[in-house]
């Protein structure tokens, strides 16, 4: 996916209000930035860190600048967009990148499922559909872990939920980590954060739910998925692993 070519650096003051934060660019001037992510963004979003922003010159929009990414001083690169996630992913099954996924010839986007839900995207072939519910991962743990959530989501949790239903009429699904973070090399549930969360994960396993993490290149010029990064089921399986 490529970022916007207009792309600037500037260092963080503060987030508030969720979708707000305040940016300092490096010709000292200070401006509003939108943030399109909802999570807690820990270790993303600390005074100081460098940031990259987008520009949008529409006089419609109420705000220029978007966040986009986040240098730490580690040296990790962040994207912080995570509905970009999707169009990450989308790239990736266009191209046959994910080796599980690349017998579907067919995507859709955006698909409801049962009343009142919406899965992320639905693809097949003239066998198979395949249920795939996306998630963006940004929180580093020890030892180069990612987890999620980052906060408490009920949301999440009902779309692990739907995903089990689609099981249980006889459909392939899959919950597919898109782990937008340099420094992360594995990736668990975040049961200190939302254990309901890790719970509900751990039993749609159990019946069959497919549980898929990658990892993406990032760049101020693009992000783009790479390679299958191992998964899992909780932290103490992650840190007996290493």
């Amino acid at each position: 996916m490529q970022l916007a070519s207009n792309i600037i650096k500037g260092s963080l003051l503060r987030r508030y209000k969720r979708f707000l934060a305040d940016v300092e660019l490096e010709n000292g001037e200070v401006i509003i930035a939108h943030c399109a992510n909802t999570g807690k963004m820990t270790g993303c979003a600390e005074p100081g860190v460098i940031v990259w922003l987008s520009q949008n010159n529409n006089p419609a929009r109420k705000l220029k600048y978007s966040w986009e990414l986040t240098e730490t001083e580690a040296g990790h690169i962040i994207g912080i967009h995570s509905a970009k996630a999707n169009d990450i992913v989308d790239e990736a099954l266009l191209a046959k990148q994910i080796d599980l996924l690349a017998r579907y010839d067919n995507i859709q986007r955006e698909v409801k499922v049962g009343s009142n839900s919406r899965i992320d995207f639905v693809v097949s072939n003239n066998v198979e559909q395949c249920f795939v519910e996306v998630k963006s991962v940004t929180l580093l743990g020890e030892n180069g872990i990612g987890m999620f959530p980052d906060t408490v989501s009920e949301r999440a949790s009902r779309h692990v939920q739907e995903l089990m239903i689609l099981k249980q009429q006889g459909h392939r699904a899959v919950l597919f980590f898109c782990v937008q973070h340099s420094g992360i090399n594995g990736v668990c549930p975040a049961d200190e954060i939302d254990p309901a969360y890790g719970d509900i994960v751990r039993q749609a396993m159990a019946m069959g739910v497919e549980v898929l993490a990658y990892g993406c290149e990032l760049s101020v010029a693009e992000i783009k998925l790479t390679k299958p990064l191992s998964w899992f089921a909780s932290l103490s399986d992650a840190q007996q692993a290493r």
